[in-house]
């Protein structure tokens, strides 16, 4: 997309990901980009990327700070996106997010019915690319019968007993161990529980476990129900790390006792920006009269642009949103309403400058001219 006026984009939670995000949209050069926070040292590291910025975290300053934007970019934890999204929707801005909340992806959906903005949440990884390539296959079936999604954001060199690092948000990862997952079972959309579904696999040589996690299908579920008879999201881990979390959430009750949990993940298993992505989406159904399966394997590493490092979580879950604003802002999506992630052609992302890293390509940035 080009552009010779930039748009200016509200991004709100410049954190780790929200970082990515305004150094990828501010790199293009077609978008200008304020930023708010509460963060005194989260501002001042993209002020120095060019970003304007704002101190500030109530629902009166940031309506404000909407006013006379083209869109809204909200990286905030998953428990603010409703309360975002209805300031968006009200001040007619487009909105983006990056939650897993499936509570809050549907009540963004029902803001939808009236919104004169796009209202686009689970912009990232999973849900967001995963729901995107899930999509793809189930389409290349003359009827699909089984389609299964895998991902994972895992430390390249773990040396823990869970065998994991914290590589984004804490409270999202606890969300995702702990509320129940969509899924369709038997032609029957409906929910299963979090850590349940254990499976192994093996991808290239290296040994995974897997399991229910919430979230990761986005909107899928009620796009594919009466298409497919079988479809689900698990998050893969090295073998060992789902019993362990077990232990921690049901036997010693810290479901019940999550801000006791984020504080022991976040004081005992450190942060790593040594990661890698691992995607693996398995499609099976008839074509052509023949019962066929088909398979899309992906692994992104982090990468550097600007002289910043981006570990492979930061590069894929910006990416996605980044994306998502391009496809919004070139018209190759809807103008307006809810629009789930399955809206995006896979092609079209895998093209876009910041969607072709999940094709194993480096961002396509230009710097923009001086003036």
């Amino acid at each position: 997309m080009a552009a010779n006026t930039p748009k200016p984009v509200l991004l709100l939670g410049p954190g780790k990901i929200g970082f990515a995000i305004a150094l990828m949209l501010q790199r293009s050069g077609d978008y200008e980009v304020l930023a708010v926070d509460r963060d005194a040292a989260r501002l001042r590291a993209v002020a120095e990327l060019g970003c304007d910025t704002l101190a500030a975290s109530d629902d009166e300053a940031i309506a404000r700070a909407m006013r006379g934007r083209y869109a809204v970019v909200n990286a905030l934890p998953f428990h603010r996106a409703v309360a975002v999204a209805t300031l968006a929707a009200r001040a007619g801005v487009h909105y983006f997010d990056l939650t897993e909340d499936v509570a809050s992806t549907h009540a963004i959906q029902a803001l939808g019915r009236e919104a004169g903005s796009v209202l686009m949440p689970q912009c990232g990884l999973a849900p967001g690319f995963i729901g995107i390539v899930g999509h793809a296959l189930a389409r290349r079936f003359d009827r699909l019968l089984d389609l299964r999604m895998r991902v994972g954001a895992l430390p390249r060199y773990p040396s823990n007993a869970l065998r994991y690092n914290l590589t984004w948000s804490t409270e999202g990862l606890i969300n995702e161990y702990c509320n129940p997952c969509e899924a369709i079972v038997d032609g029957e959309l409906t929910t299963v529980a979090a850590l349940e579904g254990y499976e192994t696999f093996t991808l290239d040589g290296v040994e995974y476990e897997a399991f229910n996690t919430s979230g990761g299908l986005g909107t899928l579920p009620a796009t594919l129900v009466g298409k497919a008879r079988n479809v689900d999201y698990k998050s893969v881990r090295y073998p060992g790390h789902c019993a362990l979390m077990k232990l921690l959430l049901n036997d010693l009750r810290l479901r019940d006792r999550r801000d006791l949990l984020k504080e022991i993940l976040e004081t005992a298993i450190p942060t790593t920006d040594q990661d890698v992505i691992v995607i693996l989406v398995a499609a099976s159904g008839m074509r052509h009269g023949r019962l066929e399966e088909e398979s899309h394997p992906v692994r992104i590493f982090g990468a550097e642009l600007d002289g910043h490092t981006l570990s492979a979580i930061q590069l894929s879950t910006a990416a996605g949103i980044c994306a998502a604003l391009d496809l919004v802002a070139s018209g190759a999506l809807p103008s307006r309403g809810f629009v789930g992630q399955e809206a995006i052609a896979l092609d079209s992302l895998l093209e876009n400058r910041y969607g072709r890293i999940y094709a194993g390509k480096p961002l396509a940035l230009e710097r923009p001219a001086l003036a």
